[in-house]
């Protein structure tokens, strides 16, 4: 019975020691994906802040800018890009709406972006693009790698429709979780006109005969969760201008805006929470699963082999020692009477 539970114990020991590696390695890169459904809203704000108005055509301080950025997964497209990419891809159709302290638009941007669903690289893809213009991503948008590393990523630009470096400064703590802090810096760097003006009758081409240029500038913070990779906190200290507006304005330089954006408050507590419950399941499949199953086979085969040892010792004995003569049988011992 001893050496028919030590292999029961060593099939399993054996079992638990395959599933340790096969968890991380296999099942990893396949569970842990973004949901090509997923909707998601922030809402920024710059308070105060610097605003172009549009009807003075002169820069003006006023109290609060919002920024509403939605994420909605287009589950279509993925599907259509899936059959050609070959593995599972996410579109994100992404608007930044920004709204100036009446309510009123002020610009917004649209973009698609299109990337895999686990690591989350770009998928170079027809339809790819940002404010109807295409474009070639390289690098990441919006979020970091499940396991996000200790090190600088290429990250995307919208404004400036290219890619830079964006730098790990550092590990924090954010709100009892600890960070990974990236920081970018973009310089001044000539950027399109928005497709949409927040004028009637103003179009960008409009605006290129008379000469003007806009020009962007901002610095980019992020603070990552490594184990799922999201950001539970961003700030950017943005500033834009428009150039060669002397003719039209009475200066060559006017600002149409410039304050330092930072997520709402409400808005931070709701990734923070949500980012606490889904990096339980990254940390099972990479971390507390695989550990415990290899700590579990190696307790599980050490037992195994010492029943084995057990079962393998001989019996003690009962009988005389071997080789020893135990003397003739004389019988019982006769029964004296008492006296």
């Amino acid at each position: 019975m001893r050496r028919r539970a030590s292999l029961v114990l060593l099939a399993f020991a054996v079992f638990f020691a395959a599933m340790a590696p096969t968890l991380r390695w296999y099942a990893f890169p396949r569970l842990a994906k973004i949901p090509p459904n997923q909707y998601q809203e922030t809402v920024l704000e710059a308070k105060p802040a610097t605003l172009l108005n549009y009807s003075t055509l002169k820069a003006e301080k006023v109290d609060k800018i919002t920024i509403v950025q939605t994420l909605k997964g287009n589950v279509e497209e993925s599907r259509k890009i899936e059959r050609d990419a070959g593995r599972d891809v996410v579109v994100w159709d992404s608007l930044s709406y920004v709204l100036g302290p009446d309510g009123k638009m002020v610009s917004k941007i649209p973009e698609r972006y299109v990337f895999d669903a686990h690591t989350q690289d770009p998928v170079h893809a027809t339809g790819e693009m940002v404010d109807g213009d295409p474009v070639r991503r390289e690098g990441i948008e919006f979020k970091w790698p499940f396991l996000t590393e200790k090190r600088d990523y290429q990250y995307f630009d919208a404004q400036t429709r290219t890619s830079a470096p964006i730098h790990y400064q550092g590990t924090r703590t954010f709100r009892g979780l600890e960070v990974y802090y990236f920081e970018q810096t973009v310089p001044w760097t000539r950027v399109p006109m928005p497709k949409t003006m927040p004028v009637k009758g103003i179009t960008p081409d409009v605006l290129a005969k008379t000469g003007l240029t806009r020009w962007y500038t901002t610095k980019r913070m992020f603070w990552i969760d490594p184990v799922t990779g999201a950001p539970v906190n961003g700030e950017e200290i943005h500033r834009e201008e428009l150039r060669g507006a002397g003719a039209l304005m009475g200066q060559d330089t006017v600002t149409v805006f410039a304050g330092h954006v930072k997520m709402r408050e409400d808005y931070i507590a709701y990734v923070v929470d949500l980012v606490e419950s889904n990096r339980l399941m990254v940390l099972l499949l990479v971390s507390y699963l695989p550990w415990s199953f290899t700590v579990l086979s190696v307790l599980l085969l050490g037992l195994s082999l010492w029943l084995e040892a057990r079962s393998r010792r001989p019996a003690p004995r009962t009988g005389p020692e071997p080789g020893t003569d135990p003397g003739p049988d004389t019988g019982p011992a006769p029964v004296t009477a008492p006296a």
